[in-house]
């Protein structure tokens, strides 16, 4: 019999499909920060309504210009110390070749760069929900400036990056609990208890003034999302980037139907910001387990997080942080969820051959994901509250009361959202200044 012939691997070659694939993956996630910006902004009074949308919107610029400078090696870069990372040749991206290919994949590193810069964009963004009505925005852009340097990128590098600590032990996030939206909550949990409330919190009524947007918003998130997460699957054709995608709808669905059945059962009605905040705490939980379990375990963690993030949005009235729009009770909470769920309801035949308690794979998993989730969210915490911290004690974080209760568009955009005399247009467009605030108007309840 002849000797057996061993055949080297074959190196991957540049596929066109997945190429393609993932650059419309990458415009999905782009589409999630403009998304939220509706979400955010329908949320608030109309007297924030624009400073709501700029908050995310303003990301767009900074962190893209930021990832092109350092925060891509830093994020994906040679490890140093499982802490970070970092690789020159990356700096500016000029030394990228145009066909070069990503670490195995058969996709460009420009393809799954700018679809990483997706990503780093919509983290601080998700932070600014908790913050709307009170801070200035230049303030509010040099924060998210210094909090994806000293935070994001650090915190991408030990979850995805090769060598970083959290990818080292094992932790599973498919596409972001712990990198995203737990990092995103336990920042914006950092800086509110830094700030402090809104002028008028647990007093004054603070209604959404457009459900509307917000149901839009949340549509588009939750279309946007299907990129965001079987994406991250990065174009591999064995079928997980297809599972992820249906346990991101199926969770989505379990996740409006809990957190609805949680409001009719405590407050008597199904309101519509209930099926959107419901909708969203699905999309978090599922973003790191949808690789690891079925359709059905997807269902079981998309009801958990809809009737528990359903209960924590109430905590911030128990515990008097003001969080604005929820992004504790949805996003920390929600990620914190779907992190740790893993370790119960990962089957081991998608992403991994990891399996969880339910499944005969005892604790070590669960261990694992609750070293990743608190790990990132004891830093993201503290570091976040120390930036807010030294900005507010140098530059200020927050508009003055007046602003705050006059309306913070006015103050930092010169424009308003609505025009309803007739005239058309914003301050900016006639060229009139924007009124000077006068002082009581705080004394007027108007829920404007």
């Amino acid at each position: 019999m002849a000797p057996a012939i061993t055949l080297a691997a074959e190196a991957p070659t540049l596929s066109a499909a997945n190429t393609g694939f993932m650059l419309i993956c990458s415009a999905l996630v782009m589409l999630m920060t403009p998304a939220l910006a509706f979400f955010y902004g329908g949320m608030v009074r109309v007297k924030s309504t624009l400073n709501m949308l700029m908050m995310s919107f303003i990301s767009l610029g900074i962190v893209t210009v930021l990832w092109v400078l350092y925060g891509f090696s830093m994020a994906f870069g040679t490890d140093s110390g499982s802490l970070i990372g970092w690789n020159s040749d990356w700096v500016g991206l000029s030394n990228i070749g145009l066909t070069e290919l990503w670490d195995g994949y058969t996709i460009p590193v420009f393809v799954f760069l700018v679809f990483q810069m997706m990503f780093a964009i919509l983290t601080p963004a998700l932070i600014s929900g908790a913050l709307a009505d009170r801070v200035k925005f230049t303030a509010w852009a040099l924060f998210v400036a210094l909090w994806v340097t000293v935070v994001y990128f650090p915190v991408a590098h030990w979850v995805w990056g090769a060598g970083g600590w959290a990818f080292e032990l094992g932790v599973i996030d498919f596409a972001g609990g712990t990198a995203v939206h737990i990092n995103a909550g336990a920042a914006a949990l950092g800086v509110i208890l830094v700030i402090g409330k809104r002028v008028g919190f647990k007093r004054d009524p603070m209604r959404p003034h457009s459900l509307p947007l917000v149901m839009l918003g949340a549509g588009l998130l939750w279309f946007g999302w299907f990129g965001f997460n079987a994406g991250s699957w990065l174009g591999n054709d064995d079928g997980v980037g297809a599972l992820m995608f249906v346990n991101t709808q199926v969770a989505t669905g379990a996740a409006v139907l809990g957190w609805l059945a949680y409001e009719k059962i405590r407050h008597g009605a199904f309101t519509t910001l209930g099926a959107a905040s419901g909708a969203v705490s699905g999309l978090v939980a599922i973003t790191p387990a949808g690789g690891a379990v079925s359709p059905l375990g997807a269902i079981a963690i998309g009801l958990i997080a809809g009737v528990v993030c359903a209960m924590a949005v109430g905590l911030k009235y128990k515990f008097g942080y003001d969080d604005s729009l929820d992004v504790v009770g949805v996003h920390m909470v929600g990620g914190i969820l779907g992190s740790l769920l893993i370790g119960f309801f990962a089957t081991g035949k998608g992403q991994s051959d990891v399996a969880g308690l339910f499944y005969g794979g005892g604790l070590d998993q669960l261990w694992k994901q609750c070293a990743g989730v608190f790990g990132v969210l004891a830093y993201s915490l503290v570091v976040s509250a120390v930036l807010a911290f030294l900005l507010d004690r140098t530059i200020g974080m927050r508009v003055s009361e007046d602003v705050e209760v006059a309306g913070i568009d006015q103050a930092e955009h010169a424009e308003t959202a609505y025009d309803f005399s007739g005239a058309g247009g914003g301050a900016a467009r006639t060229g009139t200044l924007p009124a000077t605030p006068v002082a009581g108007a705080q004394s007027k309840k108007v829920d404007a």
